[in-house]
């Protein structure tokens, strides 16, 4: 009697083992199955609050998804989505009849699989005011003489 409980110790010590290896082979083969697939699309950054700040985007390949965290800045022109990076030229002068001016873009960048357009225009309202000239000093200033 007194050696049957020394085994049985050892019999459940060994069986816990190979338990805890077999779901350690299972943990590497689910981490395999991820890094297997090569071809993940991922959909827009949709933020957590409001238009903008932090987010999650989800991504799928075949049966897979995942979801990755990102941002969409605040000042980020919507129009175009957070994931087209493009190059622009200089605004044009000011459209007197639709009160707008313009610039141009070109695609530099398309983030994780984007739709993006090649090409893009945008616009915006033209400044009310006219900016003055460097070196202009306003009248009547402390400390400066006319």
């Amino acid at each position: 009697m007194r050696s049957l409980f020394p085994l049985t110790i050892a019999l459940l010590m060994a069986l816990t083992i190979t338990v805890e290896a077999g779901k350690t082979k299972e943990r590497g083969k689910e981490g395999k199955a991820e890094g297997d697939c090569s071809e993940w699309v991922y959909g827009r950054c949709v933020p957590n609050s409001g238009d903008c700040g932090a987010g999650v985007r989800e991504g799928t390949c075949n049966d897979q998804t995942k979801k990755t965290k990102c941002k969409i800045p605040c000042n980020w022109k919507k129009d175009f989505g957070a994931d087209c990076k493009y190059k622009f030229g200089r605004w044009s002068e000011c459209e007197i009849s639709t009160g707008t001016r313009s610039r141009s873009g070109t695609l530099k960048k398309a983030m994780f699989n984007a739709d993006c357009q090649s090409n893009i225009k945008v616009s915006k309202p033209c400044s009310p005011k006219t900016p003055k000239p460097k070196g202009a000093e306003k009248k009547g200033k402390k400390g400066k003489e006319n």
